[in-house]
This record gives C-alpha cells, structure tokens and sequence, in this order.
C-alpha cells in the first residue's frame, strides 16, 4: 500500500523506508511522529522533514533494517547521541556497552588510588546558625552579586553508574557564566582584612566536600575543604590511610600547607597550616592521628601565600608583609618589606621579587638569631637593569653549592616580559650575581619561569604562551658557550572561572612540576568544570598521558608529588598526580609509568599538545559560554596581569595577582630570540 512507504528528509537528504521499518521500537521517535502524538514538517515533495544530521541518521536506518551497526566514519558518543534523541533503546544499550569497555570504574594502568571522602566535621551550634542566615541573605536578593545561589547547580553532571562509590549531589558545580584565559594567579585578592571577612561572611558554600587545594610533603596529603582539612598518610603495608581532621573552621580556607618532616627529635610532629583571609590556624598532628592546636596567628592583611621552609612557617601578602613562626623559639614575627610580586625557594633562603625591580633575600637558618632584636636580615641581592617589576622567580642551585648560598643560577621574568638569567658562581663570589643573558622573546607579562638542570622555561600571560629553551652546562655549571639554545614554543591554554569562591589558580596552578634535574610537566586543565586532564612535557608541550576521573566526577584541584620509595631494596621514589573532586574524592595517578610508557614508545614522531581542536570543541561543549554579565564572553586576551609566583618545586602555595592597567601589547613570542649579556655592579643593603 502507498500509506506503508515513508519518504523523510533528514537534513538535505531524502530517505525512503517503509512503516515497520521505522515502527518496530516501539516508544520512539518515528512511532510518535506517524501516530501523530509529535508534530511534523513537510518539505516542497511532501516528504517528512527532520532536521538531524543525514550521515549518521543513515547508520540509525541501516540498524532498524538490519538489527546491525555499520561504525563506518561515525563517532560512537556522536551516534550515541543521535540514537537517544530518535529513542532507538537497543542501539543505544550497544553502544553504551561498546563506551563502557573503554572506561573502567577501576581506572586505565596509570590509575593509583582512590580516597574515598572523608566525613566531614560538624560546625558549632553559633556557626551553623550563622551559615543560615547567610544563606537566607544569599538567595533573598539583597545580597553582593558574588554571592552564590544555592540553585544553582550544573546540568551536566549526573550520577555515574560506573563510580566505585555512589557520587553524591555535590559532583554537580555552579554553570560557568564567563571563562577566560587561565593566568597562573587569577584573582585580584583584598589588602585589607575587613574586606577580607565581608566577602567571606557572605559566601555561602553550596559544595561542603569540594576539594578546593591538595598539597604534599613526603608520604603526606593535606587536603582543603571550604571550611576543614584532613590529611592522609601513606605506608608500605598499608597504603594511604585518612590520619587527621580538623575542626570546623567558620570561614573559608582559601591556602593550606604540610611539614612532614619537622627536623626536630624533641618534636617529631608534623605541622599542618590553614589561612583564612588574614588569620592562619597551626596544629601539630602526630603519626598516630591526633592533633594538637598551636595556636592562630594574624598577619594583619590577607594571606596570598603560605609555606614550609624547613620547619618555619612562611605567610607573604602581597602588600609586601612576611610573618614567619618558627617551630623551635614557638614565635610569631611580622615584618614588612617593598610590596612582593614574586617569590621562590632554594634550601634554606626565601628569594623575593619585587615591584620596585630589586631581588630579595632572607637566609631562613639565620633567622632565630634575628629574634632578639626582633629583626629579619632581608638583603638585597640584585636589581633588574630596567627596574622593571620581577613578576616570575626560579632558583637553581647548582650541585657544588655551599650552605653560604653563593653558587646560584636565578632565572627572572618582568612585567615587561622580559627573561633574564643572573648568575654566582664561585668566581664572582664577592662582586654579586652577573647578568647572564637576556631574553625578549614575549610581548605580555612573564607569570611563570624555570630553571631546571637542561632546560630554562618562562610563560607570559597571552594564552599562557611558553617559550623554553635547552641549558648547555659545564661542570655543573650554566655555560657561556653556547649558551641557551632555543627549543620549543607552545600555549596551555586553559579557562578558568573569573568568581571562584576559592581561588582558582591556587589548586589548579599549571606548573611546572618536578623536580630541577629530572623531566618536567605541564598539567592542562581546559575548561574549569571537567573530569579530564592534559599532561604535557614542559620542554616541548608534548602530550604525555591525558587524565579521566574514574568516575566521572570534576575535578576541582590537583597537585603533582614525589613520595619517597619504600624501605625495600631497589626501590625508588615515584611521581604521582593527585586530583581532589567536587564529591570530595582523591584519585591517584602514576605519572612515572606515564613518563616511561612514552620514552618506549616515543620514536622520533611529535605527539599532540595539548587538545586538539576537535578536543577542545567537546570540552567547551561542557562549558555555558554565554554570560549574563556580558555579551560576549572574555575567552580572548584578558588585560596582562602579574602575580606571586609559587615555589617551583613542591608548589606548596597558591600564587596571587594584580591587575594591571594596561592591554597586552598584542600577538606575542613570534619573532626570533633575542639575547644581550650586560655587567651590572650590584650593592648589597638592608631594608
């Protein structure tokens, strides 16, 4: 009969099958359409018009022929799709399987561990009643437009039947209203402590086990939480194990740091620091699990950074205030110094940059001889050529180093985007560092630089561009022959969310990470909420792995860590990324088999980057680009910044920003590389 042949249109393309073909499912798209429950559009021949793709329509028609499944070109999650829409159940229960052979609730061979959430402590009955008045305040209306509405939850996350664990509600984030390019410091954070407990009073945090930073030291965690933090202990026997919560803690926790090696035998505790707009909270936790409280120190404007060195606390702003408490006199000093930009780590000395251009020092084993006249020997090591303000810091002790600290490489960026690389070895011991070499090559702001053993690596602020170049070394030692040599350009880019309750930057920093003699890597976060990450060589941007939580939930910080090797012979320490979750999860993934897989497998061809464009599309898919703020949303270049750069090694702070006054000067790190070497004369003084 003419009635059982159905002439359709699907996007351009013309079909023709009969009625049982497109019958026999029942509850489908086609059932409802020819009994008429769904309206339907006829084009100029009078065949039905459907608006879905034709090529992969057509896999769909062969199936309800055939009952068989032709992949030909097709994407199995694009086909996927298509067949939920049309409601074809037994196509789509195949092809689910087909998916689900790829992803494994246990992980692929670089997956470690999975740390369940820990139970989160009660707040005190006077807290808790304050936290729902501000909720009450937050969802009225009247509150500061940066306060979060409770509804406000994700349409892209849902229960994962594949998770090791039921995932709870809190898997789900806030929609992205605006994205732009990641800088390694994201926030312009408040000097004075006021504002600091405004805007936190208001904050009513919707997600009570999102991780927010993870950080390590030895076979330690400390992981952050918007109002506790816990660690986790790993032995041979007995893998990580949850060791230590902490209280309640009314305000936000916006940086965290771990000491698991207090080189103290009266004291062997390991000390775990939280800071919360000004106040820093410090506990001394035993092997055992139990804790005992140090006490809570102010430094008076908000924390833009905090660290270990050694067994003395570290708390910088940069309003250029440094508070340091030292584990053996028990003392809290504050002292304050040029505002700070920049900052970084080597042994014993805490090296400053700053705005007015100069490099500081501060020899952390002479301090508690400073104690008594309540006064931090600061010194001044060197001052850039331009007096450009030094927005990027990486020290590199070279292997004849001394405990007097004179053999040292520095290697600098400025706000101008210059990179220059200082040197003292033993032969201008005396005179100061010298002026090494100078590089132009970037056009923005430099935000991140590394001095490894045979690489130097700086990013600038455009899109996160990096330029490396490979270190020519004699004894030890950077060489003037030949010199730098250019290796690499490439960009991480990534995009973050520009009103984070917590600071972005401070749990999802891109590195850097690795230790200075070995293989370094990029951690490329695309879009802020998603369960996938790129792993990339900080020498070439070449893909090493890319990361997928095993179930399915975002990740919301990571933190890459080498813990010891075991007490057993021949064994040897191992690189591990830790990712924290939205549901509060830790996932662990062994980044050295990740390394060795791809040095067996490497042979000479390039592999891919970062995301390729097809990969970057699916991942944006994930993101709401429109804003409600503005018509468009800033994922272009956003006004050049500069920040606090964390230690390169360990990263156990959070860097921080300024927002400058001006554009980035425009299409950057193009042109060749440009390179001077100038003898300056350097005076030491005192501040």
């Amino acid at each position: 009969m003419p009635g059982d042949v159905i002439h359709l249109n699907v996007g351009g393309s013309r079909f023709s099958t009969s009625r049982h073909t497109l019958t026999w499912i029942p509850d489908s798209f086609f059932t409802s359409m020819l009994s008429g429950r769904i309206s339907s559009q006829m084009d100029e021949t009078g065949a039905i018009f459907i608006d879905r793709d034709p090529v992969i329509f057509s896999v769909i028609l062969n199936f309800m022929r055939t009952k068989e499944v032709d992949f030909g070109s097709v994407d199995i999650s694009a086909l996927r799709h298509e067949a939920e829409y049309f409601g074809i159940t037994p196509l789509v229960r195949r092809l689910t399987l087909c998916e689900d052979l790829e992803h494994a609730s246990c992980g692929d061979v670089l997956f470690h561990g999975y740390l369940n959430p820990p139970e989160p402590p009660l707040p005190p009955p006077t807290a808790e009643k304050k936290r729902h008045s501000v909720s009450v305040v937050g969802s009225s209306g009247t509150s500061p437009s940066h306060a979060r509405s409770p509804s406000s939850t994700s349409r892209h996350e849902s229960h994962s039947p594949r998770s090791p664990r039921p995932v709870s509600e809190t898997c789900s984030s806030p929609p992205v209203n605006e994205l732009r390019p990641v800088r390694p410091a994201s926030e312009v954070l408040p000097s004075h402590s006021a504002d600091v407990d405004k805007i936190q009073t208001h904050h009513s945090h919707d997600e009570p086990l999102k991780v927010t930073m993870v950080r390590g030291h030895h076979n330690w965690l400390c992981v952050a939480y918007p109002h506790f933090v816990c660690c986790f202990r790993m032995k041979d026997s007995a893998g990580w194990q949850l060791r230590w919560t902490s209280p309640y803690m009314e305000n936000v926790v916006d940086r965290v740091a771990i000491n698991a090696k207090v080189l103290n035998p009266d004291n062997p505790n390991k000390m775990v620091a939280a800071a919360m707009g000004n106040m820093i909270q410090l506990w001394f936790v035993t092997e055992e699990g139990t804790s005992r409280e140090i006490g809570k120190f102010s430094l008076n404007v908000s924390v833009d950074s905090l660290f270990f060195i050694g067994s003395q606390l570290v708390a910088l702003s940069q309003t250029g205030k440094v508070g340091v408490w030292h584990a053996m006199t028990q003392h809290w000093q504050i002292q304050d110094v040029v505002p700070v930009s920049s900052y970084d780590t080597a042994g014993s000395f805490l090296l400053l940059g700053c705005e007015n251009g100069s490099i500081y020092y501060i020899d952390m084993q002479k301090f508690p001889l400073r104690m008594k006249d309540n006064d931090l020997l600061v010194t001044e090591l060197y001052k850039d050529p331009s007096e450009d303000m030094v927005t990027a810091l990486s020290v590199y002790l070279t292997p004849k180093t001394s405990i007097s600290g004179n053999w040292i490489e520095i290697a600098y960026g400025t706000s101008s985007g210059i990179v220059r690389v200082i040197v003292q070895h033993p032969e201008t011991v005396g005179s100061g560092p010298q002026l090494f070499q100078t590089f132009t090559v970037h056009r923005s702001p430099v935000t991140k630089v590394m001095l490894s053993e045979r690489h130097l690596v700086s990013v600038c602020s455009e899109y996160n561009h990096v330029r490396t170049w490979s270190v020519t070394r004699f004894r030890g030692m950077i060489s003037t022959q030949p010199g730098s040599t250019p290796l690499a350009s490439f960009k991480i880019v990534s995009l973050e969310d520009v009103d984070p309750i917590i600071s972005y930057s401070a749990s999802n920093d891109i590195g850097p990470y690795g230790e200075q003699d070995d293989q370094q890597v990029f951690i490329q976060k695309v879009v802020p909420e998603t369960n996938q990450l790129f792993i990339r060589l900080s020498s070439n941007g070449q893909r090493v792995c890319v990361i997928k939580s095993v179930d399915s939930c975002n990740i919301s910080a990571f933190c890459v860590h080498e813990c010891e090797g075991s007490n057993r012979m021949g064994s040897r320490p191992r690189r591990y990324l830790f990712t924290g979750h939205s549901n509060g999860a830790i996932q662990m993934w062994d980044l050295t088999t990740a390394l060795d897989k791809m040095v067996k497998t490497d042979q000479g061809t390039v592999k891919d980057g970062g995301p390729t464009a097809k990969e970057l599309v699916k991942l944006l898919e994930q993101c709401d680009l429109s804003s409600s703020r503005s018509p468009t949303p800033c994922v272009s270049r956003t006004p050049s910044v500069v920040h606090m750069a964390p230690p390169q090694q360990g990263a156990t702070s959070g860097p921080w920003i300024m927002q400058s006054e001006t554009d980035s000067l425009g299409e950057g790190a193009t042109g060749g590389d440009y390179m001077e070497t100038v003898e300056t004369d350097t005076q030491v003084t005192r501040i």
